[in-house]
């Protein structure tokens, strides 16, 4: 049976390019399923830093996943480039759900349009110290909400 279409370039506000590295290759020639969900972290924390004033290391509040996921499309190899496409699907009081698009942008041909692979993952706000559930600081809120489809 074949797949319904995947997302496109235009449906993410925000994108990060990440290199894929020779070790993210596996024995069979292509980027490990593993290492998608890194390519997931590294968009949504860069974002985070970079544009919510995230302080990941002396910051009172800090993101924990609770939950990711990730359909696999098409595969990555060494030295193909991502672009990382990211929006937010849902916005609460304490968490956030990141919906993440990864698209092929191979040093040897143009950049594809169509999704390679579909994340979703949800973050938690916590206090750093005792892990519990806060909500999320304004400067964060603010920035997440640029992202908000």
């Amino acid at each position: 049976m074949p797949r319904a279409a995947g997302e496109t370039r235009a449906n993410y506000p925000h994108f990060l390019q990440i290199p894929t590295r020779w070790m993210d290759n596996d024995i069979y020639g292509h980027v490990n399923n593993v290492i998608y969900y890194a390519y997931f972290d590294t968009v949504i924390n860069t974002y985070l830093i970079e544009k919510g004033q995230l302080d990941i290391h002396q910051g009172e509040v800090i993101g924990v996943c609770a939950e990711s996921y990730c359909s696999y499309r098409a595969s990555f190899a060494f030295p193909d480039v991502i672009d990382a496409g990211l929006r937010v699907s849902r916005l609460g009081r304490r968490s956030v759900t990141y919906e993440i698009g990864l698209f092929k942008n191979s040093p040897a041909a143009a950049p594809e349009e169509e999704v390679s692979a579909e994340g979703r993952f949800v973050h938690v706000f916590v206090d750093r110290t005792g892990m519990k559930p806060v909500e999320i600081p304004e400067s964060l809120r603010r920035a997440l909400d640029a992202l908000a489809v």
